[in-house]
């Protein structure tokens, strides 16, 4: 969830740093209401669930989960003021639908990506800009570390990975040159990793993206398996919703954002499912200029209609 920036229509005190991406939209989209029953999927730093309490009350309840455990310390003595109306667990939003069982919402949200707190942190390897350990887990509890994959994978699989994942039209160079830079001494931090994807991927289209972006991308989604079965389990939320419940997705690159709306499309080609937001709902230029990193955030919004 990479944050940014919330007007003060809001009406929340949420610090600035830790205001979320599109935060107006999103109360208004959900349609947040007094009572109602919320999930918030991927809790990040709790900006939008700490808001969306606020709006709710005095009744409304929310579920946050988030698989960064240390995240979610930090997301709990937020909203410790809610007390009991804030249950927060420490999962991947993925099991959700067999956490909420015949549980039905009013509005779940899932904010895709990294906070600005994970990446900003040297210790937890997501940045180029910070060298540190190459790490990228969500969850540092378990799994595989970026650093175990590029020291293990083959030439192949790397490339194969870095050009599906990242886009990246070097891809073959980049695994090439990992490899050869491997066979000499273990590739363990994130500034030796983004020295060699600098001297080999080809000069961005974009002004100011720097090389190392699209590749950093692909290890960090192959690392956290971000776009795993993330289409059946748009399926399976959209499942939870009440009537007239709505499923609120952020996407912060292509890849994802193409899964969404070809899950949300197949979903309304039947009942009882529709689309609200044709195109994808992108952060104005003002909270663009306060926070860059909110530039690629797309919103897409999907409804459970009504019963007959």
């Amino acid at each position: 969830m990479t944050t940014g920036a919330c007007s003060p229509s809001t009406g929340s005190d949420v610090e600035p740093s830790h205001q979320p991406v599109l935060l107006d939209e999103v109360l208004e989209l959900l349609r947040v209401r007094s009572g109602g029953f919320y999930v918030d999927g991927t809790l990040g730093l709790a900006g939008h669930a700490r808001t969306v309490l606020a709006r709710s009350a005095p009744d409304g309840t929310l579920l946050g989960c988030d698989r960064d455990s240390e995240t979610l310390e930090l997301a709990r003595a937020t909203l410790a003021e809610a007390g009991p109306r804030a249950r927060l667990l420490h999962a991947d939003f993925r099991s959700l639908p067999r956490t909420l069982g015949n549980q039905r919402a009013d509005g779940i949200l899932l904010d895709l990506g990294v906070n600005s707190l994970q990446l900003d942190s040297p210790e937890r390897g997501f940045s180029f800009r910070h060298d540190g350990p190459l790490d990228m887990r969500l969850d540092r509890s378990s799994g595989e570390s970026a650093a175990e994959l590029v020291n293990r994978r083959s030439e192949t699989d790397l490339a194969d990975l870095i050009f599906r994942y990242g886009e990246e039209p070097s891809a073959r160079r980049i695994a090439r040159a990992i490899v050869a830079e491997r066979r000499k001494q273990r590739i363990t931090r994130t500034s030796e990793l983004a020295e060699i994807v600098r001297r080999n991927a080809s000069r961005s289209r974009r002004p100011g993206l720097d090389p190392a972006t699209r590749t950093f991308q692909a290890l960090r989604i192959a690392v956290n398996g971000e776009l795993d079965v993330l289409g059946r389990t748009l399926v399976e939320l959209a499942g939870c919703l009440v009537p007239g419940g709505r499923l609120a997705v952020i996407a912060f690159h292509s890849l994802e954002d193409r899964e969404v709306k070809h899950g949300f499309r197949e979903l309304a080609r039947g009942e009882p499912f529709e689309v609200v937001t044709r195109k994808p709902v992108t952060p104005s230029e003002a909270e663009q200029h306060r926070n860059p990193r909110a530039r690629s955030a797309r919103l897409r919004v999907l409804e459970r209609r009504e019963a007959a």
